[in-house]
This record gives C-alpha cells, sequence and structure tokens, in this order.
C-alpha cells in the first residue's frame, strides 16, 4: 500500500497544480495519517503480546533480551515519528496555515522551499534525510534487506526522469511543491518508518513464539443442509460469523495432497465426484477431509474438518427416432444428455456389439450395431455415468413395385401392350424404417430379367435391364394380346448413411398379361 501510495503521490507532484489537485494532496495526507495510526497503535499491540509471550514463557533469559529490544524499537520509531512531527508543525507555522482542516493557503511553494531546503542547503529535509537514513542503518540490525528511506534521486528506482535525476532528496521532495504536497510526502515517510518497524517487530515476535493472529477479516457465512427443498417442507441452514487474519498464511491439504490457497486465505476445493455404490434411490454417501494448518505461539497448529456428501447418480436422457431398438447395420443417431452435469458434460462413448461415430455436437453419437444387442456406455471426463442396452432389428425388405405407363403394371386384369413402352421397376423402403432412418432406406433395383412370353414358349430372347428404367418398344412392336411380360428380380441394392452400397437380398417376380 505504501508503494501505491509513493506512485500516486509522484503523479500528483508531475501534475500542474491547480485547486482540485490541491486538494487531492490534502486528502491523500488525510488518509496517509488515518493509516500511520491504526498502523503505529498495531506496532504497539505487537510489543504488548511480545511480553505477554515472554511471561508465558516463564521470563527466559533470552526473551527479555528480545523484549528489550522490541521496546528499544518502539521507543526509536516513536523520536523519528515525533521529529517528523516537529517538521510537519514548521511546516504550518511558516505557511501560516492553523490546523490540520484550516488551510490559509495550500500552495505557499516558497515557503515551503524555505523551510525544507535552506539557503545554503541548511533547511529541515536535509536534516530529515540524515534522520531517516540513520533510523533505516538501525532498523537493518533486526530487518537485514530494509533500504535507506531517503534517498537522491539518482538513488531511487522510482525516478525515471532524466530532468529529476541530478535532484537530491531535498529537492526532489520539496522543490517547487505545495504545503499540502509536503505534507503528504511527510505522511508517506511516517508510513514507511511505521512499515520497518511493523517488520521488525514481526520478527521480533516470531523469535518468542508469539506471532500474533489478529483476525482482522470478519464475514457472514451460512451453510444449509440442502440447496434443495421440496415444497411443503423446512428449509434448514446455520448462519454465522467467520473470521479470517490477513497477515496468516496457512497451508491446506484436500484428502491428503496439497491444495492451493488464493490471496484471500481461502483453500478452493475442487475435485470431480467418483461413482460409489449406489442404492435404490441413485445415491452413493461419501466424504472429504481437509485439513489447515499455521503457526500458533511457535508451534504448528493443524485444524481438521470432514465434510460428508452425497454422489447423486446421473441420468441420462437419450433421444432418438427409434430409442427402444437400433437398426442392424444402420446409422442410428443418438443424443445422449446428462444435464445434472451442466456444463460439465464432456463425453465420450463406447459400445460393444456396434461401431461408434462421435458426432459434432455435444452428446451426439451414431450406433452401427453388428450383432443383435447393443451396450452403449457413456463416460464424462474420463468418469463412468452409466450404460444402456438396445436390442437391433433386421432392416426389413423393401417392396418391388412394377411400374408401366407412370402406373403399376396389373397383374390380374392385364394391362394394354402400349403401356409397356417405358417400364421401371421401384424398391420401396418400410415406411417406419424410411421415417426412423431416411439415410439409410434409399433402394434401387440395379438389375432385373425380361421375356415376352406366348402360350408356354418365349416369344422373344430374355433381355437383361441394368438399373430400375427399361425401353421395351421391341416389346410393343411384337407383342399380341394374349402374351404376358415375365420379370424377375436379380438385383436390388441400398445406399447406407455413409453413401455406400449394399446388396439387399430380395426374390420377387412378375407375371403381367397384355391386353
Amino acid at each position: 500500500m505504501i508503494g501505491m501510495m509513493y506512485l500516486v503521490l509522484t503523479a500528483l507532484l508531475a501534475l500542474q497544480v491547480n485547486s482540485a489537485i490541491l486538494l487531492k494532496f490534502k486528502f491523500l495526507d488525510d488518509s496517509l495519517s488515518s493509516i500511520n495510526d491504526k498502523v503505529s497503535k498495531s506496532n504497539d499491540g505487537t510489543v504488548k503480546g511480545i511480553q505477554a509471550q515472554v511471561e508465558k514463557n516463564r521470563n527466559q533469559a533470552s526473551d527479555l533480551v528480545v523484549l528489550k529490544q522490541s521496546e528499544e524499537i518502539r521507543k526509536t520509531t516513536q523520536e523519528v515519528i515525533a521529529y517528523l512531527g516537529t517538521v510537519r508543525e514548521k511546516l504550518m507555522v511558516a505557511t501560516e496555515n492553523k490546523g490540520k482542516n484550516e488551510f490559509k493557503n495550500m500552495s505557499a511553494e516558497d515557503k515551503v522551499a524555505t523551510t525544507m531546503l535552506g539557503g545554503k542547503r541548511d533547511g529541515a529535509a536535509y536534516e530529515m534525510k540524515n534522520k531517516l537514513n540513520t533510523y533505516s542503518t538501525y532498523i537493518q540490525k533486526f530487518v537485514p534487506g530494509a533500504a535507506p528511506l531517503a534517498l537522491d534521486a539518482k538513488e531511487d528506482p522510482m525516478v525515471v526522469d532524466k530532468e529529476q535525476r541530478n535532484k537530491n532528496f531535498a529537492e526532489l521532495n520539496f522543490e517547487n511543491t505545495p504545503v499540502v504536497a509536503a505534507l503528504a510526502t511527510l505522511a508517506q515517510k511516517e508510513a514507511e518508518v511505521l512499515k520497518y518497524e511493523a517488520d521488525a517487530l514481526a520478527a521480533q515476535s516470531a523469535k518468542v513464539g508469539g506471532n500474533i493472529i489478529v483476525f482482522d477479516k470478519v464475514g457472514a457465512f451460512a451453510s444449509a443442509e440442502s440447496n434443495t427443498v421440496a415444497a411443503g417442507t423446512k428449509y434448514k441452514a446455520e448462519l454465522f460469523l467467520t473470521a479470517s487474519a490477513t497477515g496468516l498464511k496457512p497451508t491446506m491439504t484436500l484428502n491428503g495432497g496439497p491444495l492451493s490457497v488464493g490471496p484471500d486465505g481461502k483453500g478452493k476445493v475442487e475435485f470431480t465426484a467418483r461413482p460409489g455404490s449406489f442404492d435404490a434411490a441413485g445415491n452413493a454417501k461419501a466424504q472429504w477431509t481437509g485439513t489447515i494448518r499455521f503457526k500458533q505461539n511457535g508451534r504448528d497448529t493443524t485444524f481438521k474438518v470432514t465434510t460428508p456428501y452425497t454422489v447423486t447418480k446421473p441420468v441420462m436422457q437419450i433421444q432418438s427416432a427409434s430409442v427402444q431398438a437400433l437398426y442392424f447395420k444402420c446409422g442410428n443417431k443418438l443424443s445422449v444428455q446428462v444435464p445434472a452435469l451442466g456444463a460439465q458434460y464432456k463425453p465420450s462413448f463406447g459400445a460393444s456389439g456396434a461401431s461408434v461415430i462421435q458426432g459434432s455436437k455435444l452428446g451426439d453419437v451414431t450406433l452401427v450395431p453388428n450383432s443383435r444387442e447393443v451396450t452403449l456406455n457413456v463416460s464424462s471426463g474420463g468418469n463412468a455415468i452409466g450404460s444402456q442396452t438396445f436390442q437391433v432389428r433386421p432392416i426389413p425388405k423393401p417392396e418391388i413395385q412394377c411400374w408401366v405407363g407412370g402406373r403399376p403394371a396389373n397383374e390380374k386384369q392385364g394391362t394394354p401392350i402400349t403401356a409397356v413402352r417405358n417400364m421401371s421397376l421401384k424398391a420401396i423402403p418400410d415406411a417406419g424404417f424410411a421415417t426412423f432412418l431416411p439415410d439409410d432406406a434409399r433402394y434401387r433395383v440395379t438389375r432385373y430379367e425380361i421375356t415376352l412370353v406366348r402360350g408356354k414358349r418365349p416369344a422373344m430372347p430374355t433381355r437383361t435391364i441394368n438399373g430400375p428404367e427399361a425401353n421395351l418398344s421391341d416389346v410393343v412392336n411384337s407383342g399380341r394380346e394374349g402374351d404376358r411380360l415375365y420379370i424377375e428380380v436379380k438385383e436390388v441394392k441400398r445406399l447406407n448413411f455413409q453413401d455406400q452400397q449394399e446388396e439387399v437380398k430380395v426374390s420377387k417376380q412378375f407375371n403381367i398379361p397384355l391386353i
């Protein structure tokens, strides 16, 4: 937070100063001062906590040394804060401002320069630099990484403006600076001092096993017996307060394995529920175990929680043109959905007695049976969901019809000779099969034989027709009343859903009288 405040302060100093910006400097000073008061009280509480821990440890000699050092840190810090307070008072007097909320002049840049820079580098800022850096050197005994608090521009990594890089600490912070900005700078330095003190006292506290846990985050939490409740029944839940500590860095486990802990100190429990021994209602009992470990009074403290939960067997919803049975060697398209899984549903399919073709849409699958019974196995994310067994129907045979002159041939009453000039044999699929699987119900008569019969003997040589259509002009020219056409179907083929042809065994003959 101190770093952020420093960046804000630096950015504001770079802007053209107007009344609105001056007010922002004042607000920034007020905010920092309020935070500093709270940090100071917290640091005071840390020293008291160290004292209590030393007493709890029966006033061991080594612990008493730590306590004395901690009290010295507190005293030294208070002296530096008090010194910065006197600098603040000098600025207020020099700029003729009465108090915190009574500013006669928020700018007064010349008077700030006179007070802080002086005429020959004898202003308050030069003494302040020595005071701050002496303090940071002192703190290094307890926090080895503590850097100097008052840097010249060339030493400060946050100063990137080339025009500012040649300025010393005093010029960088107080040259051409309104009084409210100067006061905000003092508040920011107070914050850095108190931060160093807090770090030093935390290190001291750890030496006596007195890491102090301050539960500074309080919230509300509700735990319900169930998030689902039937109309007419009671909804039951518990409402209670929860508390957590900002500085606490716990480690957590889930079922013995490490659990990631977020910056808010909360572990996110997430795992895939495994199917178990489901009862008649489709429920299976399970539980998970979590642990939270942290340092308390120098010792590892571990809390363990075991939470029961219920795994519900997912219900598969299968949609198809014909769910009760599938058709042999056909592309039976199914849509398998598991609403309970929601967005986590990532299906994969396997089957016995059929080949499987996964569809482009989520849950779509095509089964091509190769046996009398098929079992479809459904998984999601590698976890088994369930199975469904289907009976397999044979493909119904198509009906072969003979059409002449644009209508079916009349085998009982006869057909006029002139009508048979154009003949077509049609393979008509079963109506139900064509409705369920239109892509598999595409038939075609590919070969048949035609003989013109007169009495008991052929009147013309037998002709072989390839394809459903035949031109019988020669029969029309040679035929007589009382002759008949004998037609025998030799080959019928079906085009399946993958546009592959297969032969269909069909036995069909026509004996059509000519009139």
